[in-house]
């Protein structure tokens, strides 16, 4: 596990690239809503699959790529969450307190997507 976070961490920045570029890419042909969401999706893809192969280097399956993007939901409600928190109630100008939120979310993302990803949930034939 000692490896793996630095390695989510690392897919994580790729991921963000691969985001960026796909974005601005469809951003040509596509309205800007359109293009996030495609981008997005199309990352979240990119992410499953970087996290799969090279953060914790597990099989990929079907069941992993459908619950995969819940570690995106998580990150998404621990990031919004803290983000409140430390604007709102601990007065933190909003342009630092969205970097500190995303570092506290990777660490809690990092374990769902572990869980996801390394959890085998086959059913035994007893």
């Amino acid at each position: 596990m000692n490896a793996q976070l630095p390695r989510f961490a690392l897919v994580g920045a790729v991921n963000t690239t691969v985001y960026y570029a796909l974005y601005l890419l469809l951003l040509t042909f596509l309205p800007y809503t359109a293009a996030h969401v495609s981008a997005f999706a199309l990352a979240t893809v990119s992410s499953f699959l970087l996290n799969a192969r090279f953060t914790y280097r597990t099989e990929v399956s079907w069941r992993k790529f459908l619950r995969f993007p819940l570690s995106v939901l998580v990150n998404l409600c621990v990031s919004t969450g803290g983000l409140y928190l430390l604007v709102r109630e601990a007065h933190v100008d909003s342009r630092i307190a969205s970097l500190a939120a995303a570092a506290v979310a990777v660490p809690v993302t990092f374990l769902v997507a572990r869980r996801i990803m390394l959890t085998d949930h086959r059913v035994s034939g007893r």
